[in-house]
């Protein structure tokens, strides 16, 4: 399972995702799209929006931090 997060420092959302993420063991690639702009064209493209986070599972695009979703397509209970 390939799982990449594309953040900004400053957005206490991605913060928060990242942290789940830790929590639950779940190894994952941070984009920090302020600083990569190829990366953050790359973002919109996948996800039609500018916001972060998004998160990339597998080629499904999670917009924002939801725990559910997120705990659903790793498989987490």
């Amino acid at each position: 399972m390939t799982v990449t997060v594309y953040s900004t420092p400053t957005c206490p959302f991605c913060k928060q995702l990242k942290d789940f993420l830790s929590e639950n063991n779940v190894t994952f690639s941070d984009i920090d799209v302020s600083t990569d702009q190829e990366k953050a064209q790359e973002m919109i493209k996948k996800s039609n929006q500018m916001g972060v986070p998004v998160t990339d599972i597998d080629g499904e695009i999670i917009i924002g931090f939801n725990r559910d979703k997120l705990s659903e397509l790793l498989g987490l209970s």
